[in-house]
Formats: C-alpha cells, sequence, structure tokens
C-alpha cells in the first residue's frame, strides 16, 4: 500500500511539473531545457544562479515561475550602494507602541529575484548566504523564519562586464545549479514579436498548481529510489574534480548533494520511482561546473569549468547494473 501511495505521489509530481513547464514556456520561448533545469532546482529546494548576457528573459522566467506556482514573488535589483538591511529588512520603532517592529525586507518572499548579484558589494551578498543556507534572517539579535517554500533566483551578467563584483566561493557553492538561457534562435525570436505583439504574456499568467502542491512534491521526490552503484558513482565524480590537474579547489559535498536530489527530481520529472545514470549525467554540469575553481595554468590556456566536468564524465565508468527498484 505505501509502495502504490509512493507511485501516486511520483505521478502527480511529473503531472504537476509538465504543468509548470508548459506554463513557463507561455514566456519563455525555445527554451525547454533550461526551464526544465529550473523546475527541477525548484523541486530540490535548492537555488538557481541564471548567468548571462541582459536582455535574454532571466528576469521573466523567475516572474513566470512564481506565477506558474501561486507563491509570492520579491525582487532585489543589487546595485553597489545596496545595503545588507536592503535584503534582510529593518527593525523600525513604533513610537505609539513604543517597540521596535520588524519590517520585512524582500527576501520575506517565497520565489526571490536577485537581479545582477553581481553588481552588489561583497558585503551586500554575503546578506543572503544566511536566508540561503538556513532559510532564516537575523535582524537586531532576533530570528525570522522564511516562507515555504523558499528558492532564490539570482541572475548575473558575466564577469567580463564592467562594474561588477565577482561572488565569493561560499556564495557560489550554495546555488543548487547554475544555468543560461543564450540568445534566442530566429524563429524563436521572430515568435517573441508576435506574441508581445498587443501585450506580454505575463500579463495573463495564472497559477497552474497552488502552493500546497508544491510542498508536497518537494516532499514525494525524497521517495525516490538512488541505488547503492549510483551513489558510489555521484561521489566518485565530485571527488575526481578535487584531484584534476586543472582544478584548483574541486566541488564540496554540496556538489554531491546537488546531484543526488536533482537526480531525484529529474527522475520523478521522466516519469520514474529511480534514478538511472543518464539523470546524473545530464546534471553534472550545471551542478558542478560553478562550484570549480580552475588553477592559473588552466586560466591562463581559457579552459572552461564546464569542459573539466565534462571530461570527467567520459573518463568515469559508469555503473553497468540497472538500478533495483525498492
Amino acid at each position: 500500500m505505501a509502495e502504490m501511495d509512493s507511485q501516486s505521489s511520483l505521478a502527480a509530481v511529473r503531472t504537476l511539473a509538465r504543468q509548470i513547464i508548459a506554463n513557463v514556456n507561455q514566456v519563455i520561448i525555445g527554451k525547454q531545457a533550461t526551464v526544465e533545469l529550473v523546475v527541477i532546482g525548484l523541486l530540490s529546494q535548492g537555488h538557481l544562479l541564471i548567468e548571462d548576457v541582459p536582455g535574454v528573459g532571466k528576469t521573466m522566467l523567475a516572474r513566470s515561475l512564481a506565477l506558474s506556482t501561486g507563491c509570492t514573488f520579491g525582487r532585489l535589483q543589487f546595485t553597489p550602494d545596496m545595503l545588507p538591511s536592503d535584503v534582510t529588512g529593518v527593525s523600525i520603532f513604533n513610537q505609539a507602541t513604543r517597540q521596535f517592529e520588524y519590517q520585512p525586507g524582500a527576501v520575506m518572499s517565497q520565489i526571490l529575484l536577485v537581479d545582477e548579484i553581481n553588481r552588489a558589494t561583497p558585503k551586500t551578498q554575503s546578506a543572503l548566504l544566511e536566508a540561503m543556507e538556513e532559510r532564516q534572517v537575523t535582524v537586531d539579535g532576533v530570528t525570522h523564519p522564511l516562507p515555504q517554500p523558499f528558492m532564490v533566483l539570482a541572475t548575473q551578467n558575466p564577469v567580463e562586464y564592467e562594474g561588477t563584483f565577482p561572488l565569493p566561493e561560499a556564495q557560489l557553492d550554495r546555488f543548487f545549479f547554475r544555468v543560461s538561457l543564450g540568445y534566442p534562435s530566429l524563429w524563436d525570436e521572430m515568435e517573441m514579436m508576435s506574441r508581445q505583439q498587443f501585450q506580454h504574456p505575463i500579463e495573463t499568467l495564472r497559477a497552474v498548481i497552488s502552493v500546497e502542491e508544491l510542498l508536497a512534491a518537494q516532499e514525494a521526490i525524497k521517495s525516490v529510489h538512488v541505488s547503492q552503484s549510483l551513489r558510489e558513482y555521484i561521489v566518485r565524480l565530485v571527488r575526481r574534480t578535487r584531484d584534476h590537474s586543472d582544478v584548483y579547489l574541486g566541488a564540496s559535498p554540496r556538489g554531491s548533494l546537488a546531484l543526488f536530489r536533482g537526480g531525484q527530481a529529474r527522475a520523478a520529472l521522466e516519469g520514474r520511482d529511480f534514478v538511472l545514470p543518464d539523470d546524473i549525467k545530464a546534471l553534472a554540469v550545471s551542478a558542478l561546473a560553478h562550484r570549480l575553481i580552475l588553477a592559473p595554468g588552466a586560466r591562463l590556456r581559457e579552459q572552461k569549468s564546464e569542459a573539466v566536468v565534462t571530461q570527467l564524465l567520459e573518463e568515469i565508468p559508469v555503473p553497468e547494473s540497472a538500478p533495483a527498484r525498492r
């Protein structure tokens, strides 16, 4: 009976996830793979870093995700003069009650868009750390829990653009995936014109699931089976990033956990109650590349961390045995 309940829950997760993806695709055209990664991150209770040039739809992606799931939406436009209190909120003295009252910041949202995170100073960037990891903020010694679900979608322009502050390693490691949208194709850009001729599709977008259904789905994916051999494959892959000659600092255990949970979510999205090696291989670059710090020699050769992860995927043998269902 418990197994039947688990399978029915996972079937509901697949239906729910497909509804979200189809709804977001009304706004974000021709980026099916990226939208799927974002939904996998949402189901896995992770935070996403969206790195791309301006104007390709990063902000619209975050807004359409919040609208599709019925979640509250907050936005922070990071600038060099932004203060940490602009993120977390402040305590203001109420003269009528003679007490300090907490005025929430934008972080008190279920889907939080942090636009151009690399334009704020490191001090303000670090104000997000507690919220992202602990899902709470502390203001004047008082801890305030964040609403559930809670997801940060941070956008970042490439570092070669002027006026940016590179994210510190501790901040990068707290992002579940790093994804990129890229420029649309010729036909997708023409379709974009047609859809926005009279009004933007975001203006008519409606929720397709409830917050309660989303929370239930986040719990349901935890029952997806990951075989012992596949767990070993994940750990071997992450450990090899620490020994690679082109890598100065490899992926932390958070990388292993991201592949583990992300694999469960992707399997549920595909209608399976077990994870396959293909799930891990499909997510590896998005889950690990941003966690690597390349050695100086590799940077001089303009080596990319994505290429390192791809090379390791080709070198490390994949488990041969089929995953056994529970």
